[in-house]
């Protein structure tokens, strides 16, 4: 029978764990449109992976109460990542342009709207590119999996429990290092993770950081309530995550990195 062990070495010999996307933001420094259009898109998905919606209660409705209290004390750690995360792309932006590009990196309304500018330059031609949101096919199908927790259906839940597990390992051994790579031991851009504009990579990063804490919980909440009955729908749920972001790493990649990557899906 599955186990939770097995669930875990499942998410890190999937082709997503290692993908070369950092590797190759590390390697080079793209230009002030293009990081920007990177970043809106990782932003844009990142954004969607923190409320968690009908997702707790729906735990709670199960009588899973132990477990909806491990996934809320996530949701609520969360709590203003995202005006972070805008700031930090903001001040990576400045550094590589050599100037304030924009004037307060702390106003989310000021740097949104202009990574999402840049998105629209470069990779609206891309086939399903949401011009409203500012959207490739690809960010919009890995958000659509995390939009699943407006439902509370029994089998829907359990999924959500699947990818929760799948998100935060990749997010703590993966995503948060991988960013570090990039922004500051590249070099590229001059930053250190004291500076208040890198909070948010400081918050999420090491044994001490807020990601560590979110994969502990979740293995300790899939662990609890793995059996035969509810393993098939943990990895329906962790194979939707998985699949997703890779597609949109790959997207990142090709389009953005020019590293050459042929998985670009239209």
């Amino acid at each position: 029978m599955i186990s939770v062990d097995s669930m875990v070495d499942c998410v890190k010999s999937h082709r997503l764990y290692a993908h070369p996307m950092y590797d190759h933001w590390a390697e080079t420094t793209p230009p002030v449109e293009t990081t920007a259009a990177l970043f809106h898109q990782v932003q844009k998905f990142c954004a969607s992976t923190r409320p968690g919606l009908a997702f707790p209660p729906a735990l709670r409705e199960m009588g899973w109460n132990q477990q909806a209290d491990l996934i809320q004390e996530i949701v609520e750690s969360e709590s203003g990542h995202g005006a972070e995360l805008a700031t930090m792309a903001g001040h990576i932006v400045n550094r590589i342009a050599g100037e304030p590009y924009f004037s307060d990196v702390f106003d989310r309304n000021t740097v949104e709207p202009g990574l999402k500018e840049h998105s629209d330059r470069i990779l609206g031609a891309l086939p399903g590119y949401d011009p409203v949101k500012g959207l490739t096919a690809q960010a919009a199908a890995a958000i659509s999996v995390f939009e699943r927790r407006t439902e509370s259906e029994r089998t829907t839940t359990i999924r959500n429990l699947g990818t929760s597990l799948a998100l935060e390992i990749i997010s703590n051994q993966s995503i948060i290092p991988g960013e570090k790579r990039a922004l500051v031991d590249s070099g590229h851009y001059g930053v250190t993770m004291e500076e208040p504009e890198m909070h948010y990579l400081a918050e999420h990063w090491g044994e001490c950081g807020a990601e560590q804490l979110h994969e502990r919980n979740v293995i300790e909440a899939v662990g609890s309530v793995i059996d035969r009955q509810t393993a098939p729908e943990l990895e329906k749920g962790m194979t939707d995550f998985l699949e997703s972001l890779s597609a949109l790493w790959d997207v990142i990649d090709a389009a953005l990195l020019k590293s050459g990557v042929d998985r670009v899906h239209g």
